[in-house]
């Protein structure tokens, strides 16, 4: 029987997102919550659970066994958010990214390897698969990663794969599209053209706009990771699909739109190196098992834009500490 979860990265968006949604699913479990406390790890987007009995934070390392091992022998299972995703950081600093996402995973599975942990949930992202034109990818399509980030995630899913042929590991990996709603750090899309229209600022919009992202709230994320943590099938792989597909010029114009703008506040800036055309991902073999998402993308988009309009305490703290 699980009774205590290891969520490494719980201090950031969906990390936090998903340890509040687990704790009030599962009031008999327990969650440590090991995080680095990067630039976006945040004990603010936990907050209200500081005085929980079933919740722990660890200041540590996913890359340092020693802070890993004992926590993994107290653990039954672990859920792995831990990770560096900022494509724009992978372009101008990737070692970083190797380090994290690479042999923080390798560290990760080699300790819940010694400690036969039970179930070990690898959340990895859309972005391995690449640019497709037209459909969606597949579980089983191969990878063509175009960004030191989606190259890092490429490769700690190999080795999560290792594992799970070599030594039976109990691992399950997901992989998921484009996800916003409540305390996701500033430098993503939404928060950031939200804040800075907030600011009165313009919003910096990559290229001519085209570029399609398919959208799922963060909510639905954390209730898929949540089914398949009870239903996913050892040594499978799962996509988390979006609820809708927008190019981020619609998505822009939809943002300026709920904070009564016009698109004047619209800066086109220069293109990001190797930007992806369009991200697509086929999520049948989730939803067969019986998933399906709850959430409306305009009314969690107007939720979202809300939570900043609200939580200015939050995120004016973020941009203060940009500046120093």
């Amino acid at each position: 029987m699980i009774k205590t979860v290891l969520v490494t990265g719980g201090a950031g968006f969906i990390g936090s997102n998903f340890i509040r949604y687990f704790l009030k699913k599962h009031a008999d479990m327990n969650v440590v919550n090991l995080d680095k406390l990067t630039y976006c790890g945040n004990l603010d987007n936990l907050k209200d659970l500081e005085k929980n009995p079933h919740y722990e934070f660890v200041h540590g390392d996913i890359c340092d066994e020693k802070t890993v091992l004992p926590l993994m022998k107290k653990a039954d299972a672990v859920i792995h958010f831990a990770a560096e995703t900022h494509v724009d950081n992978s372009i101008k600093d990737p070692f970083i990214f190797t380090k994290t996402n690479v042999l923080g995973t390798h560290v990760l599975v080699e300790c819940a390897k010694r400690c036969e942990i039970k179930k070990f949930l690898h959340i990895s992202t859309d972005e391995v698969y690449g640019s497709i034109s037209k459909n969606s990818f597949k579980e089983t399509d191969s990878f063509n990663p175009s960004s030191p980030y989606s190259a890092s995630k490429a490769a700690a899913e190999l080795i999560v794969k290792g594992f799970i042929t070599t030594f039976k590991f109990p691992a399950v990996i997901v992989r998921m599209a484009n996800t916003f709603g409540p305390y996701q750090y500033l430098e993503k899309v939404i928060p950031l053209f939200v804040t800075n229209l907030l600011e009165g600022k313009k919003v910096p919009l990559y290229g001519d706009g085209m570029h399609v992202r398919s959208w799922i709230y963060v909510l639905d994320v954390c209730s898929a990771i949540d089914f398949l943590f009870e239903k996913g099938s050892i040594g499978e792989t799962y996509n988390i699909p979006g609820t809708i597909e927008l190019s981020n010029i619609d998505l822009t114009k939809k943002i300026l739109h709920l904070l009564k703008k016009d698109e004047s506040f619209i800066q086109h800036v220069e293109d990001r190196l190797a930007h992806d055309r369009r991200y697509s991902i086929d999520g049948s073999k989730l939803c067969k098992l019986g998933w399906s998402p709850s959430y409306n993308f305009d009314k969690a988009l107007i939720e979202t834009v809300q939570w900043y309009v609200k939580n200015d305490w939050w995120w004016k703290k973020l941009n203060e500490k940009k500046k120093n």
